[in-house]
This record gives C-alpha cells, structure tokens and sequence, in this order.
C-alpha cells in the first residue's frame, strides 16, 4: 500500500539522530546535552509508519532511557488530519540501545508491544497539507499519557514540532498525584539539530 505524502513527509522530518549541543551550550543550567534517536521500523505499515524513539545524555550514551514507539497515521475520528499514537514496551530492556544498534528492534512482534491509551497526539501541518514547512504535535483536550516506569506510574505532557533540519520537544514529566513538573522542556522546548537523516 502506498501511503500518502503527507504522512510520508512527517515520518521523514522525524526519521533520524539528533542533539540539542547548541541549546545545552547556551543555557546549560536548563538543558542537559542529549542525544536523540528516531528509528523507523515495520510495525503497522499498511496504514501508518513507525519510530523507535529513545534518548541518552551525550555523557552516556551507552546507557539510553525512554524507550517508546510512536505510530503515525490519519486520525480514525477525522480522516484529514495526522495524529500520533504512543506504546510502551512490556520488555524495554530488550530495545535499550536500539536507537544505536536498530538490528535489536528486528525480532520484535506486536505481542511485545503496549499500547499507551492516553498518550495520543494531533498534529497539524504548517503551510498546506499538500507542501507542508513543518509539523505541530499537542495532546487532544483532555488527554492524559500514563506509563509504568520501574514499577511505578509516571505521567508527561506530549509535544512537538518537526522540521526538515530540527526537531523542539514540549515532553514534560509531572507528578501524577501533585501535577508538579519533575523533568523535560520546563524552560521551554528542548531543541534537537538532525545530524543524520534515516530512510523511511
């Protein structure tokens, strides 16, 4: 199945390695320097795409954290518009490392997958649907992401926006019984230059 361009086009701003040197550089107090990966993958592939996301501090990068997939496809309520849909790993010590070494995500199933209910994005094109600049992700009203996270419950506020040269993460952890912000873009986005393209 062909898919259609501009879900094509998402994918590919997405697709590939990142950091955020500049931003890190700049207003270290803020921003730890990271690397990010967003692999593609073959899950879901007669009517979306797929990307192993993971991240490491550039001072480890061999110890990766925030292991998740992020399907992308036309939304089921409204069939014009692109969303994004989170899961988890029932085993994410199974991927850890896979934003490096893909060949880790290749014997994956679907049986190892967890879908996140809440953890659900709209996303909008910038310019025209047809030729889009960018793209704009935020949770739907109402929306609540929960995960489990060495055994306990974690809870983040999504958000992005992709671009043909960088990538701003609005990815914010919160307390889920005080709603107190623990980690993430608390200052603002985090700021991520692709250093390396993917092929979808």
């Amino acid at each position: 199945m062909t898919l259609p361009a501009p879900l094509l086009t998402l994918a590919y701003y997405l697709a590939g390695e990142f950091h955020n040197r500049d931003q890190a550089i700049a207003e270290p107090v803020w921003y730890v320097p990271l690397k990010l990966w967003h692999r593609p993958t073959q899950f879901f592939r007669t009517d979306s795409l797929t990307l192993f996301a993971e991240q490491a501090n550039v001072d480890t990068p061999d110890n990766p954290y925030r292991q998740r997939l992020l399907r992308l496809q036309y939304s089921p309520q409204q069939p014009d518009s692109l969303c994004g849909q989170y899961y988890a790993f029932h085993n994410p010590q199974a991927v850890k490392g896979a934003g490096q070494n893909p060949a880790l995500l290749e014997k994956l199933t679907l049986d190892d997958l967890e879908l996140l209910p809440g953890c659900t994005l709209d996303i909008q094109p910038q310019g025209s649907l047809a030729h889009p600049t960018g793209f704009i992700a935020t949770p739907p009203p109402q929306a609540q992401c929960f995960f489990s996270y060495e055994s306990k419950i974690r809870q983040v506020i999504l958000g992005f926006e992709a671009y043909p040269t960088h990538f701003l993460s609005y990815d914010r952890g919160i307390d889920p019984e005080t709603g107190q912000l623990l980690w993430g873009a608390m200052m603002g986005p985090y700021r991520y230059t692709k250093v390396q393209a993917y092929p979808i």
